[in-house]
């Protein structure tokens, strides 16, 4: 069996490692130089979905730092907390850096007899080979051009900055925390006892000194320095099609959402989770990896992904509106429901493991 992947992020390299692992033959293609992540640019995975990827794809427990806390507030209502979220002596999710994920892979897969990274000028030679898939994990190349165009897609007209504050040290430094500001949600994201991630989404400024906007909302943290940030755009995507003939579209491609609830990378994933189900019941059948798999890994999780990136939007706008309004009413009631022990293990569960039906 043999299989291309397009693309060389860490979504292409995360796929790769997991279809070597069935000893499936791996051939990654590439146009441009491999991605060097700014430093100050990390991803949250939850326990559910780190459990999975220690197991059927490489051991990262090492990179991650524990969270075991969450709190949420809002300016609206004087910073006053609105939800406290912590499951006892459990991890609710954890952080890494995307630079030592992504070359702990890299590295890894070098290794491997089954894999081998290809530099090429033109993808569309690709078609014409011997393979049973092609997965495609790039978001604009020939082929997300010709098949994979049809999107809904929204533009938050806001932009994501990124940076790392370091700090004094917090033995117990495991607490997120979340901000819904006047200008957008701010996240505080422990990394370490002396770094803390931090992921401001400010709506239409990309030319900002966050440094006051941080110190502002900062409760915790005895600031040494506040690292130079990394700036993106915010747009929110679902992919209609994810399929063409044997050619699968993956990652970014299918899905992108609001990063406020850090679910980008879970997303994900929970898609190969999916797809390795489909390709274990083919590989312990003895059957050819085929066409079937795209179709039926589009039944599977299409739907789903849909009604998760919906519901992150949602919860974008809500506070987004109420900020609008400078109406309290709408985060007292989030506060009301919060309470609430049942809805507040079920939001834990949610984030966790994502949709479930």
């Amino acid at each position: 069996m043999k299989v291309c992947i397009i693309g060389n992020g860490l979504t292409s390299l995360t796929l790769a490692k997991v279809l070597v692992n069935q000893n499936i033959i791996v051939e990654l293609f590439f146009k441009k130089r491999f991605k060097k992540f700014s430093k100050n640019r990390t991803l949250s995975i939850s326990k559910s979905n780190l459990d999975f990827f220690n197991k059927n794809i490489l051991d990262i427990k090492n990179l991650g730092w524990k969270i075991n806390r969450i709190e949420i507030y809002s300016e609206n209502l004087n910073n006053e907390s609105l939800l406290n979220f912590e499951n006892k002596n459990k991890q609710l999710f954890y952080m890494i850096k995307n630079n030592q994920i992504y070359d702990l892979l890299k590295s890894n897969l070098i290794k491997n007899k089954n894999f081998k990274f290809k530099k090429v000028k033109k993808y569309e030679n690709l078609m014409r080979k011997n393979y049973d898939l092609i997965f495609n994990c790039e978001t604009d190349n020939f082929f997300t051009r010709k098949f994979f165009f049809k999107k809904i897609n929204k533009d938050y007209k806001s932009f994501a900055h990124t940076t790392i504050i370091e700090h004094k040290k917090i033995r117990n430094n495991d607490k997120a925390v979340q901000v819904f500001t006047k200008e957008g949600p701010l996240a505080f994201l422990p990394i370490s006892e002396k770094e803390t991630s931090v992921v401001y989404s400010i709506r239409g400024k990309k030319n900002i000194n966050i440094d006051n906007l941080i110190k502002k909302f900062n409760k915790d943290y005895l600031i040494n320095k506040i690292q130079k940030p990394s700036t993106f755009s915010l747009k929110l995507s679902n992919l209609r099609t994810y399929h063409y003939k044997n050619i699968l579209a993956f990652g970014d491609i299918l899905h992108k959402i609001h990063p406020l609830a850090g679910q980008g990378f879970n997303m994900t994933i929970r898609d190969i989770r999916e797809l390795l189900i489909l390709i274990k019941y083919k590989i312990d059948n003895g059957l050819e990896l085929d066409i079937s798999i795209c179709s039926n890994f589009e039944k599977k999780t299409k739907h789903k992904n849909f009604l998760f990136v919906s519901g992150i939007d949602f919860i974008y706008e809500y506070f987004n509106l109420e900020s609008k309004s400078n109406n309290k009413i709408m985060s007292r009631t989030v506060k009301f429901f919060g309470n609430n022990k049942f809805l507040n293990n079920k939001f834990i569960q949610y984030a966790n493991e994502g949709i479930i039906f």
